[in-house]
C-alpha cells in the first residue's frame, strides 16, 4: 500500500521548490525581535497554512482555478508581485508594523503563502494527485506532502537557534540578504509566469 518511487519523486520535487534551507534566512528576518515562543508558534502556523493550501489545491485545484478563470501563469505572476513587495520592505527596513498584525501577516503571508505554498508547489501537487492511480499511489502522494511539511517545520523551528548566535547586528545583515534573495525569487517567478503567457499566446 505504498509506492516508494511516487513518494520519492514528489518529496524531492517539493523539497527543491519549497526549499527548507533557503527559507531559513527569510524566516529569521521576518520573525526577528519576537519572543522565542511567538517565533515557534509562527513557524507552526506558517506550515499549517501551507499544508492547508496545498491540501485544498491537491483535492480541488483544477476546479478552483477553472471556477475563478485563473491560469497557472497568472497565479505565478501574482505570487511574484506579492513576494516582491515583501522583499522591498526587508531591503529598506520598513517592517515596523503593529506587532499583532505583523505576527498574523508573517505566518499567513508571505511565509505560509506564497513562499511555502507557492504556484510551483501547488501545480506540482495538483499534477501528482491527478497522476496517482490507485490507493498506493495516492497514499504515497499525501505521505510525501506530509513529510515535506514536517521537514519545513523542523527547519524553521530550529533555525531560531541561529538568532542567539548572530545577535542584533547579524539579524540586520540576514534581513538584507533575505530581501535580496526574496526579490530574486519574486522576479524569477514573474518572469516564469510571463514566459508561459507568451508561449501560450
Amino acid at each position: 500500500m505504498f509506492d516508494v518511487a511516487v513518494f520519492g519523486s514528489l518529496f524531492l520535487t517539493l523539497f527543491v521548490i519549497m526549499d527548507p534551507p533557503g527559507i531559513t534566512p527569510i524566516f529569521l528576518a521576518l520573525t526577528a525581535g519576537r519572543p522565542a515562543r511567538t517565533q515557534k508558534r509562527m513557524a507552526f502556523q506558517a506550515v499549517c497554512v501551507a499544508g492547508g493550501v496545498i491540501t485544498v489545491f491537491g483535492l480541488l485545484g483544477h476546479q478552483i482555478l477553472n471556477y475563478l478563470h485563473v491560469s497557472v501563469p497568472a497565479l505565478m505572476i501574482a505570487g511574484g508581485l506579492l513576494l516582491l513587495l515583501i522583499a522591498l520592505d526587508l531591503l529598506t527596513g520598513k517592517t515596523d508594523e503593529p506587532k499583532q498584525t505583523k505576527d498574523v501577516n508573517v505566518a499567513l503571508v508571505p511565509l505560509g503563502m506564497p513562499l511555502l505554498a507557492g504556484p510551483g508547489a501547488i501545480v506540482s501537487v495538483i499534477l501528482a494527485v491527478q497522476k496517482a492511480d490507485g490507493a498506493a499511489a495516492q497514499v504515497s502522494v499525501w505521505a510525501a506532502i506530509l513529510a515535506i511539511h514536517v521537514v519545513l517545520w523542523l527547519t524553521m523551528r530550529y533555525s531560531l537557534l541561529i538568532i542567539r548566535v548572530i545577535k542584533d547586528g547579524g539579524v540586520v545583515l540576514v534581513t538584507r540578504l533575505a530581501g535580496m534573495m526574496l526579490s530574486a525569487i519574486a522576479v524569477q517567478q514573474i518572469i516564469n509566469g510571463v514566459t508561459q503567457v507568451v508561449r501560450g499566446g
